[in-house]
């Protein structure tokens, strides 16, 4: 998830109920047991512009989650309980693919969140890697897989600024400062890319991560099936500005070159991806998108889409944008679905929100664009699967599930264990699903059902 809506970002480029096993088992197609046939591929693999498990194609519906492991901490602030009836109902409601924060950082930026996976030495929080260990031993139980992103480029997690901050002298801006306005951040947390003190604080986070053996199982990440891929960052972009970014863009390429091959060498089960938006992370140039998925070892592209944040949608009359707002997505996503074709890889789009209508955040107010919205990523994923395209999945953003905000400002404060899709640094109901969501549900589970149906064809 990015931050809340950018200023400059408004110019854009022209260009249903099944069983949770039967969708689990029918959505990845596993080839069915003979008694001489080998042993199935338990790893999710991309052919091409395909993605396959078990040798035959793999799509999906999918979710974010990015507070899993915080639900699987057995300490204070997490509920296991809770977490299991949370994958109960993302599996019930046809979700077999769900994308994860598996790095944030103590931090001193104001929105970050807290607890952190860890700080500025080898200092790991085991609260947080036993609870993303759960998370991923109760995914497998339900035959979901997870995508585990390493770090973030925005500070609600800690992130890139927060590394820099580690080896700077403690020096940090705050995102929505007005005495840095936009687009100050995104500028100076680019640094990141050219600080090898940074990178090299980061990678040991990787290879610490990557290496893991899962205390839960006993099962190496490596050698885990549940992980379908690994993510350099949410949302890694080479600056904010023309005049910051492109001399940085030689170190950023560099970054993901080199990290993508770091992964690599530790683990050869497992797809890597950036993590990036599409042409709004990539300072709206084709050339800097295609470039930052060069590399063979990036396996397959990302796209997220935002209408509001973007300002496509105007919150204060989302009636009258609406249509203007799914005509913009869609034209991103048809761009995307071309450079996925021309570059010859999959393109997943991980991420996709849409305010509740009238902009409110309590689970009572109504979803009817909402759902409207997704059924145009779904109808894009659909289409692409009937004819061979390259959308092999989409992941919304965010499963709310019972998580209720703890406060009546809909504000994250520190200590909060209350844990929805919304982060930390916005109002906690804004773009996330609740449990009680039956017709965007009742959506997602019609999409998870079709795409099934188009596999078996």
């Amino acid at each position: 998830m990015l931050a809340a809506t950018m200023p400059g970002e408004d110019k854009m480029v022209t260009r249903r109920t099944m069983l949770a096993g039967t969708l689990a088992t029918s959505a990845t197609l596993a080839l069915p047991d003979t008694a001489n046939a080998a042993p199935a591929d338990p790893f999710v693999r991309r052919k091409g512009t395909q993605l396959t498990l078990a040798g035959r194609p793999y799509r999906f519906a999918g979710a974010n989650l990015w507070y899993g492991a915080y639900l699987g901490a057995a300490n204070a602030i997490g509920n296991r309980d809770r977490l299991h009836r949370e994958l109960d109902a993302l599996a019930q409601t046809g979700v077999t693919n769900l994308r994860l924060l598996a790095s944030s950082e103590a931090s001193p930026l104001k929105n970050a969140v807290s607890p952190s996976f860890r700080g500025p030495g080898s200092d790991w929080n085991p609260a947080l890697l036993t609870g993303l260990d759960h998370c991923l031993m109760e995914m497998g139980k339900r035959g979901m897989k997870a995508v585990l992103y390493l770090t973030n480029f925005w500070e609600w997690s800690g992130g890139m600024m927060t590394y820099l901050s580690y080896v700077n002298g403690g020096r940090y801006i705050d995102m929505g400062d007005p005495a840095h306005p936009w687009p100050e951040f995104p500028d100076a947390t680019s640094a990141f890319y050219e600080t090898p003190a940074a990178v090299a604080l980061y990678r040991d986070w990787v290879r610490a991560l990557v290496g893991r053996t899962n205390a839960a199982t006993g099962v190496r990440y490596a050698e885990d099936p549940t992980i379908m891929a690994w993510q350099l960052a949410n949302e890694p972009r080479p600056g904010g500005s023309d005049a910051v970014a492109v001399p940085r863009l030689p170190a950023y390429y560099a970054w993901i070159r080199d990290t993508a091959k770091l992964i690599k060498t530790i683990d050869r089960n497992h797809l890597v991806s950036t993590g990036n938006e599409g042409l709004k992370g990539s300072i709206m140039r084709e050339d800097v998108y295609r470039d930052a998925h060069a590399a063979p070892e990036i396996d397959y592209l990302t796209a997220h889409i935002w209408p509001l944040n973007w300002s496509w949608l105007d919150a204060a009359d989302i009636p009258g944008t609406h249509d203007s707002a799914m005509a913009q997505a869609g034209e991103y996503i048809d761009l995307h679905t071309g450079y996925a074709e021309g570059y010859g890889k999959p393109l997943v789009i991980e991420e996709f929100g849409y305010p509740r209508d009238g902009g409110g955040y309590d689970p009572e107010a109504s979803t009817h664009f909402r759902d409207a919205y997704y059924g145009l990523i779904h109808d894009a994923v659909e289409k692409s699967a009937r004819f061979g395209g390259p959308i092999v999945g989409s992941n919304f953003w965010a499963w709310n599930g019972e998580g209720r905000a703890a406060h009546g400002d809909h504000r994250f404060r520190s200590g909060d264990t209350a844990w929805l899709g919304d982060p930390p640094h916005e109002p906690q109901g804004w773009y996330g699903v609740y449990d009680s969501d039956a017709s965007t549900r009742a959506i997602v589970r019609d999409h998870a059902a079709a795409l099934a149906a188009i596999g078996v064809q």
